[in-house]
């Protein structure tokens, strides 16, 4: 597995941590830091484009997906795609505070566009690991531990990610316990 240093748009794996072990959330933390730092990629591809950063359609794209594949996976679509909600809305809340610090600093906005097309596959990606942790995490997270797991691997993770990325990391993990 790997963890993250989250550097403008430049996504740099690491090892995992050693400490990681099997009964930890660590993994499925790494795949949501790892889809909240893809929001830089998608904030640069939209910035001075008129795109909104709110895509109702595609987001009802990934939330479809993300029920037919849970079902396939043996886990709960309702719960899987609340989980992506906060999944998606963790992207939305780095990709909105980019554009609010580049539209104040324009020395630091982004020089080149990122083509959607090409980050999009990253995101589906990374939205299939995340669904392989949650089911490969199903009775960690169900089990009353789940929220002190969560607060350590959310600790462990958040070593790499600088304020912004943690801030999101934040908001894809509540519904991440049962």
């Amino acid at each position: 597995m790997r963890s993250l240093l989250v550097t403008g748009a430049v996504i740099v794996a690491l090892a995992t941590p050693a400490h990681a072990d099997p009964g930890s959330l660590d993994p499925l933390l790494q795949a949501a830091a790892e889809r909240v730092a893809t929001a830089d990629q998608v904030a640069a591809a939209k910035w001075g484009t008129g795109q909104p950063i709110d895509d109702p359609a595609r987001e009802q794209q990934v939330l479809d997906a993300v029920a037919r594949k849970s079902a396939e996976l043996g886990l709960d679509p309702a719960a899987a795609k609340r989980v992506f909600r906060d999944q998606i809305e963790a992207n939305k809340v780095v990709q909105h505070a980019l554009h609010d610090y580049w539209a104040a600093n324009p020395d630091e906005q982004p020089t080149e566009r990122p083509d959607l097309g090409e980050v999009r596959p990253v995101i589906d990606r990374l939205n299939n690991e995340i669904l392989l942790e949650l089911r490969d995490t199903r009775q960690l997270r169900e089990h009353p531990s789940c929220n002190g797991r969560l607060a350590g691997s959310f600790n462990r993770t958040r070593a790499e990610l600088d304020h912004l990325h943690t801030t999101g990391l934040a908001r894809a993990i509540p519904s991440l316990c049962s």
